[in-house]
């Protein structure tokens, strides 16, 4: 079992930066991908970005590509994301996800550990 905790969400305005830690506990994190979903008021759950358990492979999805950059400090057992540029519709609840042994990331990874997630809110 992996438990994750994700902070660091919060109140920013457009254009504005932020970056949101998942801190996870209870296994070797080191040996688990990672990855950040979204899911804003009414709509569906989104794939934004995930991290094989070495780092050197990263996945993005189109809309945040080019502004948002995920990362891991495995001495840590910490996931990041860093979202810049932020626009009114990356607002939504951030979660963070773990999927145990993949080094090769996608979007269609079926991740079995989730946080509770963190509410990030871009001001228009």
């Amino acid at each position: 079992q992996v438990q994750l905790v994700e902070s660091g969400g919060g109140l920013v305005q457009t254009g504005g930066s932020l970056r949101v830690s998942c801190a996870a506990s209870g296994r070797t994190f080191r040996n688990y991908a990672a990855g950040w979903f979204r899911q804003a008021p009414g709509k569906e759950h989104e794939f934004v970005a995930a991290i094989g358990w070495s780092g050197d492979s990263t996945d993005y999805a189109d809309s945040v590509k080019d502004r948002f950059t995920i990362s891991r400090d495995n001495a840590k057992n910490t996931v990041y994301l860093q979202m810049n540029s932020l626009k009114p519709e990356d607002t939504a609840v951030y979660y963070c996800a773990a999927k145990y042994g993949l080094r090769r990331v996608s979007s269609g990874i079926p991740f079995d550990y989730w946080g509770q997630g963190t509410q990030v809110t871009v001001s228009s």
